[in-house]
């Protein structure tokens, strides 16, 4: 007996802790805060201006969703709902976008209705295997809606009206073959006959849809489309004159099996816009061009054009933006100097065509050209007399030529903001300046190792600065003050600035990426390494460290005004030990997002908070092992309000036991962990178990325990039952406890005794389905399935007539091994009631008690079981098992339970019970 008696002393500890469900399907966001997490929302793209949105994965109940997310704006919902019944959406009104991917195959009246602010809806199904049906009319409640989305679905040919205020359609990815389809779908889009009434829409979106290849004459009558989207899909351009519509200004029919310019498509709509990019034009005729005159922006790009006909832009004198990138145009004749005509395009796209020189007079005829676009070409040498006249350009893009040069400078470009000379390798010369470009507003260089240590004459007005050089290099000198420089981006470490005068230097800045291998060059060298830029109007700093080949971490500390802070890393295989978030952030007061990716965290505590006294939102982004440290439950108040933690997982350490009780009670700080860890149910094992559930069973201590009592505690646990009880009760405990102990006295001389029961089963009504579909098979049945046991069913194996505590007293003391099924209910049912503190009396006071198994059906708080009840619970580590949602996991439900039986003497031969 005197393994118990220390046992009473556990229930003095015993924390009112709720649930382990801290690895919740449920992602919670700001809208401010949608960049940080926005992948886990997949297609369900939603609108970064709401307040709040929310992601919820594997749902298969929707009221259970609706009470952890009612107060959101925006929802995006996966998981197995195979219809969406009435009322569905009754605990959403706040609404305004709503993505659905259920696998959904029907909508039934009145599951929509009650979504009266909804402003956008999609449907999402990848890939579609079943068609969807719609209400006819579910969709005219929705009055806000102006965006309606089937991603994927295929959709039955049922009538559905549309949303009254409707602008946006799109069907893609779907089992569309033919336009007409879609008429059949929703009626509203052919004009009414009778009232005149044409439908309008901003936008139709039929990409995607691979089987779409024709459409049936006037499928779309009178239909008025700004917009039509057929990317992707195997229509031709005929197809679409005879849709029947009444309107059409923009078609894009880019990756289809064009293989001509859409001319008539343009004349008989008089097209605005037309995109035919990534097909098999080839070649563009004048008499095509003739039809084109209305067109303002053409997209022409991947088209496969090798040349252009003499006066390309003269036949579209309305033509604006022109997008020829990706094809073989070696060479560009565009302006037609004998002629002196001037075209009034904004936008030149001539990137990545392969172009290896450009005549003087290429651009001579573009005095309204506002952006020009030349990167990925072979351009070796650019004079700059090419960009004479191009008075209003402000965007020029040289990326990616392999430009050895630019003499002396670039021709006067006084409206230029924009230039970009990445990725070349350009010699500046001491001569070399920016005269002529007094307006420049955003500049990015590549500085070349063959000029290093040339002094940098750059424009005072940039706001935005990005320079990228190669390492080994000597240090570049910058004399200039950058008065109004708002944005500063470094990559590679050929760069050298001091930092003594950096902020003299850069006394506006506000963001500061710093792109390249090391921090080292810009942090002090003494035992202490930390960030030596001051910066007081700092907002933003992104470090993306390459390699790794750091030896110490860098703490960024004491920039007063810093809000948000991101620190990248590909993590070295060289890496001599694990970081402290405490090494890496110091004094930020202001500091209100802060994501670590790849920086080795192993163990987070409250210490690390301490300079960070406004930190909103904490992103841990592949962090693998994690612990955190039980003082950020001491000074809770320090932990950010929102911690994500992404693609990591906690280490299956019992020093992370504490975090799913503190989570579920503290209503300071949401915790989102995305990684489902599985964590080896026992040393060896090869079966599995999820996180929570792992620190569940194996961690007695993360619920408070303290192993110490004493005879008289144990005096108090057994008389407990005596002052809980009504009716007299105590006889019955009584008398269960004196046979409990006349049994265990006699126990080593009756070692071979035959019970009545192997396994006593006690449940509720409401669970008596799960025992005898799941539990009764594996027990009952015969091997090689089942155990071939004798259970107790109370509904089944009481005696009739008999007092139900007695039956229950009686059974318990016959049974080798009881099995309480716990759930919600069954707390709230007398018997169970009854049951559950018989079997606790007999676990702690029989000299040799029996065996008692807890197996939960479902999450239960433990503030929710009787003081008496938890000690039964937290007895032996292996005494309790969580019944797994997930169907992966079952099987190492029924290795607990086999080998829990087996260590009882049960299952090896069959039971041991008296028969017949």
């Amino acid at each position: 007996m005197s393994g118990h008696l220390l046992l009473p002393a556990l229930l003095l500890s015993l924390p009112p802790t709720t649930g382990w469900t801290l690895t919740s399907n449920c992602l919670v966001t700001e809208g401010s805060q949608l960049f940080l997490v926005s992948r886990f929302f997949g297609p369900c793209r939603l609108d970064s201006r709401l307040p709040l949105l929310a992601s919820c994965h594997s749902v298969t109940n929707l009221t259970q969703v609706s009470q952890a997310v009612s107060h959101v704006e925006g929802l995006c919902l996966a998981g197995s709902i195979s219809s969406l019944p009435q009322n569905a959406c009754s605990n959403f009104p706040r609404l305004k976008v709503l993505g659905l991917n259920l696998h959904l195959t029907q909508v039934l009246p009145g599951a929509l209705q009650d979504l009266g602010q909804l402003q956008r809806l999609m449907f999402i199904a990848f890939p579609a295997k079943e068609y969807l049906f719609l209400p006819s009319d579910d969709f005219s409640y929705l009055r806000a809606l102006q965006q309606l989305d089937f991603l994927g679905p295929c959709l039955a040919r049922n009538s559905s009206v549309l949303p009254p205020n409707l602008q946006r359609l799109s069907v893609t990815q779907s089992c569309l073959q033919d336009v007409g389809e879609l008429a059949d779908i929703f009626p509203d889009l052919v004009q009414d006959l009778s009232s005149g009434f044409a439908w309008t829409l901003d936008v139709l979106n039929l990409s995607l849809n691979k089987r779409l290849k024709m459409a049936r004459p006037g499928a779309l009558h009178g239909l008025k489309v700004r917009s039509l989207r057929l990317d992707h899909t195997k229509m031709e351009a005929a197809a679409v004159t005879g849709l029947g519509l009444q309107q059409l200004h923009v078609l894009s029919m880019g990756y289809t099996p064009t293989a001509a310019l859409l001319a008539e498509a343009v004349a008989h709509f008089e097209l605005q816009e037309l995109n035919v990019g990534a097909t098999r034009i080839r070649h563009v005729t004048l008499e095509a061009l003739a039809s084109c005159h209305s067109l303002s922006s053409s997209g022409l790009q991947s088209s496969g054009l090798t040349k252009l006909p003499l006066g390309f832009l003269a036949a579209m004198p309305r033509l604006q933006r022109l997008n020829l990138a990706g094809n073989q145009l070696q060479n560009v004749t565009l302006c037609m100097n004998e002629t002196g005509a001037v075209s009034g395009l904004w936008t030149l796209n001539l990137s990545n065509n392969g172009l290896r020189t450009l005549p003087r007079a290429a651009f001579s005829c573009l005095p309204h050209l506002r952006e020009l676009l030349l990167e990925g070409n072979q351009l070796v040498h650019l004079n700059s007399q090419i960009f004479q006249g191009l008075w209003r350009l402000e965007t020029l893009n040289l990326n990616k030529n392999p430009l050895a040069h630019l003499g002396e400078g670039l021709a006067p470009l006084p409206a230029l903001i924009t230039l970009d000379l990445l990725d070349m390798d350009i010699s500046l010369s001491p001569t070399w300046s920016f005269q002529g470009t007094e307006n420049l507003q955003n500049l990015s260089l590549q500085l070349s190792s063959a000029s290093a240590g040339v002094t940098l004459s750059l424009p005072m007005r940039l706001k935005s600065l990005e320079l990228h050089a190669g390492s080994g290099m000597k240090h570049w000198v910058l004399p200039n003050v950058f008065p109004v420089l708002q944005t500063l981006t470094l990559k590679g470490w050929g760069l050298k600035l001091g930092t003594q005068n950096i902020s003299k230097i850069f006394p506006a800045l506000q963001q500061l990426f710093l792109l390249g291998s090391s921090l080292e060059a810009l942090c002090s060298q003494g035992t202490s390494s930390f960030f030596l830029w001051n910066l007081p109007r700092l907002r933003s700093l992104t470090v993306m460290d390459g390699d790794g080949r750091n030896s110490r971490p860098c703490c960024i500390t004491g920039l007063s005004s810093l809000q948000e802070l991101k620190l990248q890393a590909v993590q070295s295989r060289t890496q001599s030990r694990p970081v402290q978030l405490q090494e890496l952030v110091g004094e930020l007061p202001r500091l209100q997002v802060l994501q670590l990716v790849h920086r080795g965290l192993e163990t987070l505590s409250a210490t690390a908070f301490q300079g960070l006294g406004n930190l909103q939102v904490l992103v841990l982004d592949w962090e693998k092992g994690l612990v955190l440290d039980d003082s950020l439950q001491e000074h809770s108040l320090w932990v950010p309000c929102s911690v994500y933690i992404l693609f990591s997982f906690l280490a299956c350490q019992c020093a992370n036991g504490w975090v799913g009780p503190w989570q579920e009670r503290t209503p300071r700080t949401y915790m989102y962990i995305s990684q489902k860890h599985m964590c080896p149910a026992k040393a060896g094992s090869r079966s599995r178990s999820p996180l929570f559930s792992f620190l569940w069973s194996h961690c007695p201590q993360t619920l408070g325990l303290e192993l110490v009592g004493s005879f008289v505690l144990l005096l108090l646990l057994i008389s407990l039952p005596l002052l809980q009880e009504a009716r007299n009760s105590w006889v019955l405990y009584l008398q269960a406890l004196f046979r409990a102990w006349l049994q265990g006295l006699r126990g080593r001389k009756d070692e071979g005794k035959r019970f009545l029961y192997d396994v006593f089963v006690s449940h509720c009504r409401e669970d008596q389905g799960w025992v005898v579909q799941e539990l009764l098979p594996a027990l009952e049945g015969f091997p090689p399935d089942g155990l071939a046991l004798c259970l107790c069913l109370p509904e089944r194996d009481f005696e009739p007539g008999k007092d139900v505590a007695d039956n229950v007293a009686d059974s318990m003391v016959n049974s080798r091994v009881t099995i309480c099924v716990m759930s919600h209910q069954a707390l709230h049912t007398a018997r169970c009631h009854l049951e559950l503190r018989l079997a606790t009396s007999l676990l702690l006071a029989a000299p040799y008690p029996p065996v008692l198994l807890l197996v939960f059906l479902e999450l239960i708080s433990h503030h929710q079981l009787p003081r008496y009840h938890r000690l039964a619970w937290l007895l032996r580590r292996g005494d309790y098992c969580l019944w797994p949602v997930e169907p992966e996991s079952k099987d190492g439900f029924w290795v607990w339970l086999r080998s829990r039986l087996k260590q009882a003497g049960l299952g090896q031969t069959g039971g041991t019970c008296v028969r017949g």
